[in-house]
């Protein structure tokens, strides 16, 4: 008798709560190994595949590609054990006596490194229970008869709602309907015992939308003169208009500057260089190479570095504010973050224990990262964790910006492009080649003369990068 276990969405890390299917890597029928990757999901960190800690005959899969799953929802049954009519040659990774038990492994977001097993597809005459697809519903967690388990039925009191009980079991589902302000309590379930399911919600929001597209109409037609009517989320209504959800990689930037920008009381000073000197020092590093020594040492390279030597100067800038101890934490290794631009959007890898590296070890991991960035191959733990974020925002073109720090950091530094400007150099005029340098900082850290010094000081060694050696 085969016995079918479910595996539910892991808790990815970081505090992620829900992540979309990407696309299967497995299907009803197959069999798959112990920790082999069964579905690649997009998290608000990273693309990652899930591995699945059992092993056996895969029975349901739960949810389309493009469905949102919140953490500990179903993703798929296994039937674990040798089915009825089986050789017992042990090729089926089901027959593997550890397979029942699982791989025991903490599932953070993605694999172990074991390799992918060959799959394999048995017929559903071959079980001793029936092989079904799993419904497709809106809602993460559905009744199957392979389970035979209770549809679980949480009552919660949603935000949105002032008083009394609603049957919902999905925080996304209660998450939207605050969103869009849908009332819990006018909703008929659509689900299992009146469960609201995600669908109930969107169709709740459509309704709202048409009516108040019909309403803002109605009113305008009889005077062409009069403004369109606004509609609740303060879009003119009579407007046609494209929805993009904020969700993935969007979503969690969205949350995280409207965070900073709401708890980090923010300052920022700029500065102009003169970046000749440190033009030419990077031309003549890279002469001295020479073209078999690997890649060349870049711009950003040497400003990460510069920014590391100023944070040994001065620390407060390294740091970030317990809210509730109500006390500044200081942090002793520099995990140096930077701003990537990439077709998902803007992501921020960091570079570990960029105070212990030099320029050259700096550019190269720069350089790996920003490849897996651009081709969604970074993990959650390579874009978190930074102390310190460098945003080279003169690659777009533009000379100059206010940062938004990355909460919970203190500090970021914005490094416009550098280009050939008038500049008085050694008392006389002359066309040099000039970048303005922008620091965000918390102000609670540390006052305007610690930024200042430190802002001072990167551009001392921008200008002068004997200056950097003399220090180090």
């Amino acid at each position: 008798m085969a016995q079918v276990l479910e595996f539910k969405l892991p808790d990815l890390g970081e505090g992620l709560t829900e992540a979309e299917i990407v696309r299967w890597l497995v299907e009803v029928g197959d069999v798959v190994a112990i920790d082999q990757p069964v579905v690649e999901v997009e998290t608000a960190k990273a693309m990652v595949e899930v591995p699945c800690p059992y092993g056996g005959v895969v029975t349901a899969r739960f949810g389309e590609e493009g469905t949102e799953l919140p953490v500990g929802a179903p993703l798929l049954t296994v039937a674990v054990g040798a089915p009825e009519g089986s050789s017992g040659s042990g090729e089926d990774s089901g027959s593997d006596p550890e397979s029942s038990g699982g791989s025991g492994n903490v599932l953070v977001g993605y694999g172990t490194g074991a390799p992918a097993a060959r799959r394999r597809r048995i017929r559903p005459d071959r079980l001793d229970r029936p092989v079904t697809e799993a419904p497709v519903s809106a809602a993460p967690v559905v009744k199957t008869p392979v389970l035979e388990a209770p549809v679980v039925k949480v009552l919660v009191a949603d935000a949105s709602v002032s008083e009394g009980p609603v049957p919902v079991v999905s925080p996304l589902v209660r998450r939207l309907a605050r969103q869009n302000d849908i009332d819990l309590r006018r909703l008929a379930g659509s689900g299992p015992d009146g469960l609201i399911l995600r669908a109930d919600v969107d169709r709740a929001i459509r309704t709202a939308e048409e009516t108040a597209t019909a309403t803002a109409r109605a009113a305008q037609a009889p005077v062409r003169a009069q403004a369109p009517a606004a509609a609740p989320n303060g879009v003119a209504a009579a407007v046609d208009a494209e929805r993009i959800p904020l969700r993935g990689v969007r979503g969690a930037v969205a949350d995280k500057l409207s965070r900073s920008r709401t708890e980090i009381p923010d300052a920022t000073c700029w500065v102009d260089a003169d970046a000749t000197e440190l033009m030419a020092v990077r031309a003549a590093m890279n002469a001295a190479t020479g073209s078999s020594a690997g890649p060349k040492v870049s711009v950003l390279a040497l400003l990460a570095r510069i920014c590391t030597a100023a944070l040994a100067r001065f620390p407060e800038l390294n740091s970030t504010v317990d809210t509730e101890a109500r006390e500044i934490v200081r942090l002793s290794g520099v995990h140096l973050g930077f701003a990537a631009q990439t077709e998902r959007g803007l992501v921020v890898p960091v570079v570990r224990d960029a105070h212990t590296r030099n320029a050259e070890s700096i550019g190269a991991e720069i350089a790996r990262l920003t490849e897996l960035a651009r081709t969604g191959k970074l993990s959650p733990a390579q874009l978190t964790g930074g102390t310190f974020t460098l945003n080279n925002y003169g690659v777009f073109g533009v000379d100059g910006s206010t940062p938004i720090i990355n909460h919970p950091e203190a500090a970021m530094l914005g490094v416009g492009r550098i280009m050939p400007k008038p500049w008085v150099h050694q008392g006389e005029l002359a066309v040099r080649q000039v970048v303005q340098l922008s620091l965000t900082f918390d102000h609670r850290v540390c006052d305007g003369g610690t930024a200042g010094g430190f802002l001072r000081y990167v551009a001392d060694c921008v200008e002068q990068p004997a200056v950097l050696l003399r220090t180090l």
